[in-house]
């Protein structure tokens, strides 16, 4: 259930950057969950590249899109960067041991949740980014609880 949403524009990459350092700053963040949502090119693994520098990843940042998970960490914190694009056997969940790695503190990021749907838990925040015809991006924020509320700028 979505308690609040709030509706952002970003009109370059430093008003991504800007919203991932701002985000970076929350306290909560170190435990949340955020879903990331968008087509091809919308913007989803610049935003975490940019999230995971604010928190202080160094060193190449790279999309996992073909190895599922990226892990990293940054002053004790564990992340651990998803890409479901091309994730097709609900029966990888299991063997990749992603439940245990859903289990563990830290931040937990995944781009393409759709097509994980039924092994997920509930995000405490989706993040919708959409391309505008002006080639800026539409950024939604939907907040599932209280960790996700305390995400929302």
């Amino acid at each position: 259930m979505i308690l609040e949403s709030r509706l952002l524009r970003w009109s370059d990459e430093a008003a991504c950057a800007a919203c991932a350092q701002s985000l970076a700053a929350r306290p909560s963040l170190r435990e949340a969950y955020i879903a990331l949502h968008g087509g091809l090119g919308a913007g989803k693994t610049t935003f975490v590249r940019h999230l995971l520098r604010a928190l202080g990843v160094s060193g190449r940042i790279k999309s996992p899109t073909y190895t599922v998970l990226e892990p990293y960490q940054a002053g004790g914190l564990e992340i651990s960067h998803f890409d479901f694009y091309r994730f097709t056997d609900p029966r990888e969940w299991e063997d990749a041991g992603f439940r245990e790695v859903f289990g563990r503190p830290g931040l937990k990021l995944a781009e393409w949740p759709e097509h994980a749907t039924g092994v997920l838990p509930a995000p405490d925040l989706d993040l919708r980014i959409e391309v505008g015809e002006d080639d800026t991006r539409l950024v939604r924020l939907d907040a599932h609880g209280p960790r996700g509320l305390a995400l929302l700028p």
